[in-house]
């Protein structure tokens, strides 16, 4: 057991590090109280009243991509912003967007598709006392896979003329998306259970497999980075090669072999940074200028949240569907096909 004053020396030395782990630990919480809340709200209607009605949560859209990639394409073609789930698009948007400066800090400090990668990379850790690495050649081959889906998904969403995706967005099967997630999750068996189960296995041998080489989500935020506003940079004098950077990364990436990091993998979680022994060898740098090392989860939070309040003020954050439709929609939803 681990003493308070060992807890005390790592938030010492590596306060970013620590704080993201508190992050990700309160945001994992967060979405299974979303998670619990969303699924009181089903109930309420599955059981026709006989349970107690709980407002549906909005930021369960946040998990209904494809959705909001439509919803995109209809707000940037013709102006009209979804009132189906807006809060989808207005995440998905968000995310996308700040890649830019922030790189993909969603997914090393609030996804928690990738805070559970990193607990199954530790689990693997301590079963094993490593994670192992794929060979070079392997991921060279399994790189791309990620980009494949997310060109599948923008080629689909590209090739739907506008009448098509407003149509899509105004269904009722895309009105019913957060149910059917739900119902896919609580009857989940078949090539999901088998998927899930596949991943996870390798999750536990390589850190953070599905992050690295199958999200497209991760992919398309990660697109911000092809601009490198935003990327660490090494000092090649000072560096004494102990390779520290590259043994804490999550996206296993080959720091001390650059000058600069600018894999579109790069999380901006700033691991490499703190790992760093010697001081002003890695940095965060903005268009070239170096900041401080909590200049991204920082810039980040505040406009995530700047973002949602705003939302939220302007009405574009809840979703229109009223209680009378929810009812309708809502016992069939099982049914409902596209």
């Amino acid at each position: 057991m681990k003493s308070i004053a060992w807890y005390k020396k790592q938030l010492k030395r590596k306060p970013v590090q620590i704080t993201r782990y508190v992050v990700q630990a309160t945001f994992l919480l967060f979405l299974l109280y979303v998670g619990l809340q969303f699924y009181q709200f089903y109930q309420h209607f599955e059981t026709n009243g006989q349970t107690p009605f709980v407002e549906r949560p909005s930021a369960v859209e946040g998990f209904l991509p494809i959705s909001a990639l439509v919803a995109l394409k209809v707000w940037l073609t013709s102006g009209d912003f979804d009132v189906i789930h807006p809060a989808g698009l207005v995440l998905l948007s968000f995310f996308v967007g700040v890649g830019l400066i922030f790189r993909k800090s969603f997914c090393s400090w609030i996804c928690p598709v990738g805070t559970g990668g990193e607990l199954i990379g530790w689990l693997g850790r301590k079963i094993f006392r490593r994670n192992f690495e794929i060979p070079q050649w392997l991921g060279w081959l399994l790189t791309p896979i990620k980009y494949i889906l997310l060109l599948f998904f923008i080629g689909m969403v590209i090739q739907m003329d506008i009448f098509s995706a407003k149509s899509f967005l105004e269904d009722p099967y895309n009105k019913v998306s957060d149910v059917k997630m739900l119902l896919l999750f609580t009857n989940i068996g078949g090539f999901t259970l088998k998927f899930i189960i596949v991943i996870f296995i390798l999750s536990l041998f390589f850190r953070n497999f599905w992050c690295r080489f199958l999200c497209p989500y991760g992919a398309l935020i990660g697109l911000g980075s092809i601009f490198r506003i935003t990327k660490i940079k090494r000092n090649e004098e000072t560096c004494t090669n102990c390779e520290m950077c590259t043994k804490v990364c999550p996206q296993r990436l080959k720091v001390h072999k650059v000058e600069t990091v600018n894999s579109l993998n790069c999380s901006a979680c700033m691991s490499c940074v703190e790992a760093c022994p010697i001081k002003d060898t890695l940095n965060m740098t903005v268009a070239r200028k170096k900041v401080n090392k909590w200049f991204v989860p920082v810039g980040f939070f505040i406009l995530f949240f700047v973002v949602i309040g705003i939302a939220k003020i302007t009405g574009h954050w809840d979703t229109i569907i009223s209680y009378q439709e929810w009812k309708a929609l809502i016992p069939e939803a099982r049914y409902i096909g596209h």
